[in-house]
């Protein structure tokens, strides 16, 4: 049996309907930040700067936090605003194509330091980025970084380059980037601290820094000529400083490996960090 509602019911269930959705705008602002349940120091941990108020997840502000209110129309424009990789200044984000949703962030302590950290990010249409891992220990180039890198200069390049392609001596450990083996990986000798090399070429991955993408870390074409040097890989690390590659240790090789994904255009973003702050 069906009963019909009366006009005076209707207007009354439409003004309270009315009231409820034009009420409390805020609520809890249940925000996070980038790093995707990673405990990570400090210095890069993203909750930390996402608390600050700088590159965090904007929800929290464009809902008020507890109990404030905002204009609906300013709260739509904050909720979808991409989250950014924390330190990394205009110039280097500007660096990273729209393409890419993987990025590698080596940041070296200092332009002379030859030590490092390395995270993993991956980036949300909507969200933007996220660290993916804590930081990894890294090394980089003997004398530290520069922005002009030269052949023998023994400094790793700063800047923004593409990861297309990977090798080593040992068997692919599942990468989906093309992994070119073969015994031409072999090295030997010791390092600047006498430490042995055998082994940091177990596994690589080639940097797109004056190479031709597509083809093996071992070629050796030079696009912008001989001079600005090349053969910059991402390799096993052997316990020191490198020539200019950057170097992690090999249980962190065969996890990025297995993490590189080409159809997300993975990009290595690299320097110190004063540098990557510009």
């Amino acid at each position: 049996m069906s009963h019909r509602v009366r006009p005076r019911h209707v207007a009354a269930l439409l003004l309270a309907t009315g009231l409820l959705l034009g009420g409390c705008a805020g609520g809890l602002g249940g925000g996070f930040g980038e790093d995707g349940g990673s405990s990570v120091p400090k210095a890069v941990d993203d909750k930390a700067v996402d608390d600050k108020g700088a590159g965090g997840d904007e929800r929290d502000g464009a809902r008020g936090g507890l109990g404030r209110a905002v204009p609906e129309s300013a709260a739509g424009q904050q909720a979808v605003r991409p989250r950014e990789i924390p330190s990394l200044g205009p110039r280097t984000r500007s660096g990273i194509p729209a393409s890419s949703r993987q990025a590698v962030v080596v940041t070296g302590d200092a332009p002379d330091s030859n030590r490092a950290t390395l995270v993993l990010y991956e980036r949300d249409p909507v969200e933007g980025w996220r660290s993916v891992t804590d930081p990894w220990p890294a090394h980089n180039a003997l004398k530290g970084w520069t922005d002009d890198h030269r052949q023998g200069d023994l400094r790793s390049p700063v800047g923004v380059f593409g990861l297309t392609d990977a090798g080593g001596r040992l068997p692919d450990p599942g990468t989906r980037l093309p992994y070119d083996r073969g015994p031409a990986f072999t090295l030997g000798g010791v390092g600047f601290d006498g430490e042995p090399l055998a082994g940091s070429f177990d596994h690589v991955v080639a940097i797109n820094y004056n190479r031709k993408p597509g083809t093996t870390p071992l070629d050796w074409t030079r696009p912008l000529g001989a001079a600005k040097g090349g053969g910059i890989w991402i390799h096993v690390d052997h316990g020191g400083p490198t020539q200019g590659c950057v170097s992690i240790p090999m249980g962190r090789m065969k996890e990025l490996l297995r993490w590189l994904d080409p159809s997300k255009h993975p990009q290595v973003v690299m320097g110190d960090v004063s540098s990557l702050g510009r």
